[in-house]
């Protein structure tokens, strides 16, 4: 089809070839043919000269017109002109008595003419013809073919390259000191708007702020206690006795507001029970505690980490217990985060608005009457306050810090009382659209979010500021835009369950589903100055690796270090959620940690409330920040600017049969289905992605579908039903050192704790049908790239 349009864009000019060029050789040969009649003996008469003179006036003027040249007379029309000529020559002069007396030589000559006329003619148009159509070729293949690689990679690279050299460390720090010092003298209303101005100075000119009326779980002014009960001593939270420190009235923006230490969206109320250490609540720890003791409404002690805490709450819940008592262990930090009286606070929503599940909390919508998510009376405590409730006296380990148990067996009494308060309140979203050029109905979307001043959210809005002021330089220096568009969101909401990205995707679903190709999620870039941590689907993770590669090319100097940034497909933390769970579209996240491998994994989900000049601290000359966005900006410009997607769907199949490698309960029909999802793949890669690289097979019907079988694969890996806290999609795992499906592996442990395979049963058969149906669907896909005609046709 590429190939069909190229006449419309270069309309046929009206001075054609036969009306220029080839008249002036018609008139020299009539002109050779008058000279010779004028002699009686018709001698030397010379074709060879004439069918030269034919060829080189076909063939001197190489600057041609870029169009189609189709003569506008017939081969017969020529003749009659020539006749006419003749008859006029014939009419004009008068001719030897001996040539009118010979009536057949005159004809055998006016024969010759004619022959030698048509070979000069047919030489001098199928010369220039051939002239015209590979010049035209030429440049329709590189400048003029209306096609998404129109607009040059060459040209897209040195944007790309542009993009990145302005990015720069001291304006992130810049930025992030601007909306430090405003986020603390202002509430998340003033935030919005402020980011919202940044914005528009980066010349970014279509800003939209969306608003959502939500219900939200807020600490009640009565503080959380825990009261032992055999000698009525009260603790708050922090570990500090009721007595020393006073209550301070909601909304005062004092140094003890670390009191509000609570889980959101808990039950409120009162248990008096017997604390049970089970240490991380992992379904081993259960079974364990089962075998000896009766846990009914009774109060776990839980260690923070190992597994989202959603599901270990469900576990407890599933075992009776009546409320939970959370903490993080010492040794479970970096070295350099130690909490000792800070507290922190959890959310137990699983996402978006609790009142209005699944679908958006707009005007009109009906608002279910949800509070407490859960039945469980949830507080975290700090670390401290665990320790004495657990007479832990074990030794120091070589980290220096002992992990938290119940050495001495003595079992104590506490009434733990919860109190909060739910209220509909106002949160926002501010979204930019970076409209692309050739699909503008594709999105990439960038995601950062806003809060209050105890969020460390700076960080990130920092650098999607610095990377949209990068990119709309460009945008206006060089009149460029992506292929396809780009959306860069701050959402709000985001520490009581990821609020405002949950709302905004419910309410654009349908839209999402069709045209979302990508999430670039951007949660904390900075929280240590030890390893860069790179999350991405299966899909991405080959780009993801060069891209990091490349940015780090010059500082990897052994194997050793080059090897430490691998790029995991596990969960992570942040408004992502929605968008891996319920759409299937790939993301990517970069950030720096203090280790990739310390901790048991799942501590962010504590929130603590540290003030934002630890970002400063960690990063003082905002390196890491420079480094994380210029990762960031080179993957959304992929994402949104090749013609073909970047998602390797071969790469998909192998993550499928690792996860399958060593799994015992997988059978051999599961096994056969992963290998035909890796042939189907191959075949795939290799057919239909290959050549639409190369620009002289780019069509674009052809083009727009393949992309549309890439950036829906990736929802075929969705099951209806996942253990709380998991993620919907399979090709995630809960961290970097799990190699199997998560929950298959949560259905292993369950079928022990439950003693029944139900459950395992049911995980099995949704893991075979979405490796069924991600090959049915690479399959279908093939088919109907067969049954399409070859359209690449020539211009002539």
């Amino acid at each position: 089809m590429a190939y069909r349009k190229v006449d419309q864009r270069f309309p046929i000019h009206t001075q054609d070839l036969d009306t220029e060029e080839l008249p002036v050789t018609s008139l020299d040969l009539e002109w050779d043919m008058e000279k010779e009649l004028e002699e009686s003996e018709f001698e030397g008469f010379e074709t060879d000269d004439s069918r030269t003179h034919h060829l080189g006036n076909s063939t001197g003027n190489t600057e041609l017109d870029m169009e189609f040249v189709q003569p506008s007379i017939s081969p017969r029309g020529r003749f009659e002109r020539l006749e006419e000529e003749c008859d006029y020559v014939a009419q004009t002069r008068t001719a030897p008595k001996v040539q009118q007396n010979n009536f057949p030589r005159k004809a055998k000559l006016i024969a010759a003419g004619i022959t030698i006329f048509i070979c000069g003619l047919l030489i001098g148009y199928y010369g220039r013809k051939n002239i015209s159509k590979n010049t035209l070729e030429s440049n329709a293949t590189t400048t003029t073919m209306p096609s998404p690689s129109s607009s040059g990679e060459p040209d897209d690279r040195k944007i790309i390259h542009d993009v990145l050299q302005t990015i720069r460390g001291s304006r992130i720090r810049n930025f992030f000191r601007n909306f430090t010092l405003f986020a603390a003298e202002s509430d998340q209303g003033n935030s919005t708007a402020h980011i919202m101005e940044q914005w528009t100075a980066t010349g970014l000119t279509e800003i939209r702020l969306i608003n959502y009326t939500v219900l939200l779980s807020l600490p009640d002014t009565d503080q959380n206690k825990i009261i032992l009960t055999n000698s009525s001593q009260c603790f708050y939270p922090s570990g500090q006795q009721c007595s020393t420190l006073p209550s301070a009235p909601r909304g005062t923006k004092e140094k003890n507001d670390l009191l509000y230490s609570y889980a959101a969206y808990s039950a409120k109320g009162s248990l008096e029970a017997e604390i049970i250490d089970v240490q991380y609540g992992m379904i081993e720890d259960l079974l364990r505690l089962q075998s000896r003791t009766n846990v009914t409404q009774k109060i776990a002690l839980i260690k923070l980490g190992q597994a989202p805490f959603l599901h270990k709450l469900s576990l407890l819940l599933e075992a009776g217990f009546g409320g939970a008592l959370v903490y993080i262990d010492p040794c479970d930090l970096p070295q350099a985060e130690k909490i000792g009286n800070e507290t922190f606070w959890l959310s137990l929503n699983p996402g978006g608005d609790p009142s209005t599940p699944g679908y958006p909390s707009v005007r009109g919508s009906f608002r279910q009457h949800r509070t407490n998510l859960t039945s469980l009376l949830v507080q975290p405590i700090a670390a401290s306050l665990a320790k004495s409730l657990l007479s832990s006296t074990e030794e120091a380990n070589r980290k220096g810090c002992s992990h938290l148990t119940n050495s001495s067996r003595v079992s104590k009494t506490i009434r733990l009382e919860v109190g909060e308060v739910f209220e509909n309140q106002n949160i926002q979203n501010v979204i930019g659209y970076l409209k692309g050029s050739i699909n503008p109905d594709k999105y990439v979307i960038v995601g950062s979010h806003h809060g209050n001043r105890e969020e460390l959210w700076t960080s990130s809005t920092s650098i999607v500021t610095e990377i949209i002021r990068s990119i709309m330089s460009q945008v206006q220096k060089k009149q460029w835009r992506p292929n396809r568009s780009i959306l860069f969101c701050s959402w709000g909401g985001t520490s009581f369950g990821n609020i405002g990205s949950f709302e905004w995707a419910e309410e654009m679903e349908h839209i999402l589903q069709k045209n979302a190709v990508a999430y670039i999620n951007l949660f904390k870039p900075v929280v240590g100055n030890g390893s860069l941590n790179a999350v991405a689907s299966p899909s991405l993770q080959q780009l993801a690796t060069d891209i990091i590669n490349t940015r780090f090319s010059l500082n990897c100097t052994s194997q050793e270090q080059c090897s430490g940034r691998k790029v995991n497909s596990i969960q992570v933390e942040g408004n992502s959620d929605f968008f891996i769970n319920h759409l299937g579209v790939p993301t990517v996240q970069f950030a720096y940690q203090e280790s990739v491998s310390s901790g048991p994994g799942f501590l962010s989900e504590a929130l603590v409330l540290h003030d934002a000049s630890i970002a400063e601290a960690l990063d003082p000359s905002f390196n890491l920040h420079e480094t994380v966005a210029k990762l960031t900006a080179e993957m959304i410009l992929r994402i949104a600017n090749e013609p073909v997607l970047p998602i390797n769907v071969l790469d998909i199949a192998l993550e499928v049969q690792e996860q399958l490698k060593d799994v015992s309960v997988a059978s051999d029909q599961m096994l056969t289905l992963a290998g035909a999802l890796r042939e189907t793949a191959q075949l795939f890669q290799s057919d239909e992605m290959r050549p639409a690289h190369n620009p002289n097979e780019q069509d674009p019907a052809h083009l727009r579908m393949l992309n549309d079988v890439l950036q829906n694969v990736e929802k075929t890996f969705l099951v209806e039903q996942a253990p709380p806290g998991y993620y919907r999609n399979i090709l995630y795992h809960l961290n970097g050192s799990l190699k199997e499906f998560s929950i298959l592996k949560e259905a292993l442990n369950h079928s022990r704790l439950q003693q029944s395979n139900q459950t395992l049963s049911t995980v099995l058969s949704a893991l075979a049908n979405s490796i069924r149906s991600a090959q049915v669907y690479l399959k279908a896909g093939l088919d109907v790239f067969e049954n399409i005609p070859n359209t690449k046709k020539d211009y002539f």
